[in-house]
């Protein structure tokens, strides 16, 4: 049987190409409400699926970027994938996604992407993959990278961009909101060392840490940040430097996590050790994912806006994929709030 077209779903909806051409493409403004979800009802009933190579034949253009992200096993990239795929689609491009692992290697490929030249260009997350390697890709391809910068990056040769909130910032604003509970001894999960064994991310998130203890007068503790061993945060990785802080010498009065996800681990550890958040220890976590929503207690976090990440890298990357012209390498900032839940609020004792 052949495969439906485009003349196929606009028979179908009862529209013209050119308004079945507008849906999918993501073009606002343009097609009422009614309209779209007509078309994209036809598109589900008859199963189109757009035909990539026969759009770049006719325009050139094949309109497909890739997402590139260490592990979609891990909520925070999950939501940045969401986010990507949105942003994509209002710019009219579909959005492959691929899991490297956080391998430099895989990392390396998917921003070569040799093996699939639909790809036009790639916003890519990664965790061991430097500057110095970008620089000697073999295909030149747009690419926009989200997280700060790598400190062993080779600089401004390298031409792509970088998509990231003011770790150091916010990071420092999550610190403050624990000392103005009163706490001071706060230790922190998620310290990686020095590079090129730690992302710049952890390296920002621990500056913010202790620019705010400096701004209290209070000294970094080293004993109350412990590394934790290469660049993936889990929730087995929190658990694990969790139950090792909160058993030994003088109990922390807070943990402050540097992903939400080694802050789930983290109340694991603390249940099974008879401790209890907010009561026994305050607990912080960092990325804003879904489920801080829904644990017991809620968890109080740096929370990204992930559309608007997404919307500056998608058009950084479409700016790139556009012209020829060098472009600098841009630093672009995307917005963040503190979001306060149960996790540092203790209930006043009843009197």
């Amino acid at each position: 049987m052949a495969q439906p077209t485009l003349h196929d779903v606009a028979a179908r909806a009862g529209v013209s190409i050119k308004t079945v051409s507008n849906v999918l493409r993501g073009v606002e403004g343009r097609v009422s409400a009614r309209t779209a979800a007509r078309v994209h009802q036809a598109i589900e009933e008859i199963d189109y699926r757009p035909n990539l190579s026969a759009r770049r034949l006719r325009t050139g253009r094949s309109q497909v970027i890739a997402l590139a992200v260490p592990d979609l096993g891990n909520p925070y990239f999950a939501e940045v994938a969401t986010a990507m795929i949105g942003a994509a689609r209002k710019a009219g491009y579909t959005l492959l996604i691929e899991e490297t692992g956080g391998e430099a290697g895989a990392e390396l490929g998917a921003a070569e992407h040799l093996r699939d030249p639909l790809i036009e260009g790639v916003i890519m997350s990664p965790l061991d993959l430097g500057g110095e390697a970008l620089a000697q890709r073999t295909r030149s391809m747009p690419i926009v990278l989200l997280g700060e910068s790598q400190p062993d990056a080779t600089g401004d040769h390298v031409a792509v961009d970088h998509v990231a909130i003011d770790n150091a910032a916010a990071s420092r604003a999550l610190t403050g909101h624990l000392l103005d509970q009163g706490i001071r001894r706060i230790a922190v999960i998620g310290r990686q060392d020095h590079a090129p064994h730690a992302t710049a991310t952890a390296l920002q998130r621990l500056k913010g840490y202790q620019e705010a203890l400096a701004e209290r007068g209070l000294a970094f503790d080293e004993e109350l940040a412990p590394a934790v061993p290469g660049t993936h945060y889990s929730k087995e990785a929190g658990a694990r430097a969790a139950a090792e802080i909160l058993t030994r010498g003088e109990r922390p009065e807070a943990l402050y996590c540097f992903a939400d996800v080694l802050a789930i681990g983290a109340l694991r550890a603390a249940h099974d050790a008879g401790l209890h958040a907010p009561h026994d220890f305050a607990l912080a976590g960092f990325d804003g994912i879904d489920e801080g929503r829904f644990t017991i207690p809620t968890l109080t976090t740096i929370r990204p806006d992930y559309a608007d990440m997404a919307q500056q890298a998608v058009s950084a990357l479409t700016e790139r994929m556009s012209t020829e012209d060098p472009i600098p390498p841009r630093e672009l900032r995307c917005g963040w709030e503190l979001v306060v839940r149960e996790s540092t609020q203790p209930t006043p004792s009843p009197n």
